[in-house]
């Protein structure tokens, strides 16, 4: 009988903080490749602190396995070597550079020509408006506009595991609706995703399996429509 495929990424008794703050409380999760993981929780839980030490820009105690290499005493440019690619709250683009620019800036430690050139042609295919926005300045597109370049230029980075902070946040449901539709595109092209979302339902109807936080600790995990139907989720974060 075949051994299953060891996950892409296992954390295991993580713990982190700001100085004296703790945030994270011996979290552990796992997220296997090509798949969707939703990671969400209310404001405060902790969620972006965890995406924060996953990275390496915060330290923390504990294990972090990246496609088969301990992390947790790495830098943050040991884990980008990884293929661990950070979609930031915010996006954090670079507003006064045109879309394009910004999104060959996802390319930058990448040398083979011919790949990012490709990559760019599959990135403007997800998101056609950014190929009509290509010579517009990041900083002058609406808010989904430019959450579209921060996970395109993350795409250009060639990441093994896109991690999404807030997706939704402060988007239209449409626009929010569109981006969980190249999420699942994405997905299909074998780059696996890890979403962080308050939004509950929106980030368990489009994964696969799902992790609950509260106060910096994982409260709840399974697959993510168990998650969406479990009494305790529905009525402390859906109001049902």
């Amino acid at each position: 009988m075949n051994e299953p495929a060891a996950p892409l990424l296992k954390v295991e008794g993580l713990s982190a903080g700001y100085g004296e703050l703790p945030v994270l409380h011996d979290v552990s999760l796992e997220v296997r490749r090509a798949e969707i993981v939703a990671l969400v929780g209310s404001n405060g839980a902790g969620k972006t602190t965890l995406l924060r030490a996953l990275s390496r820009v915060l330290p923390s105690t504990g294990s972090i396995v990246m496609d088969g290499r301990q992390l947790s005493r790495a830098a943050p440019d040991q884990a980008f070597a990884c293929g661990m690619v950070q979609v930031p709250e915010g996006r954090q683009l670079f507003d006064r550079m045109t879309v394009q620019d910004n999104l060959l800036m996802g390319a930058y430690r990448r040398s083979a020509k011919a790949g990012i050139a490709r990559d760019l042609d599959k990135v403007y295919g997800f998101f056609p408006r950014l190929s009509e926005r290509r010579r517009q300045l990041a900083g002058s597109m609406s808010g989904g506009e430019q959450q579209m370049c921060a996970m395109a230029r993350a795409l250009m980075a060639a990441p093994v595991l896109m991690m999404i902070d807030e997706m939704s946040l402060g988007l239209a449901p449409v626009v929010v609706e569109q981006l969980m539709g190249v999420l699942a595109d994405i997905r299909r092209e074998g780059v696996t995703v890890l979403l962080v979302e308050q939004d509950i339902h929106l980030a368990l109807s489009g994964a696969d399996r799902g992790y609950v936080m509260e106060t910096g600790r994982v409260v709840l995990a399974g697959p993510a429509a168990t998650l969406l139907s479990d009494p305790k989720v529905r009525q402390a974060y859906l109001g049902v």
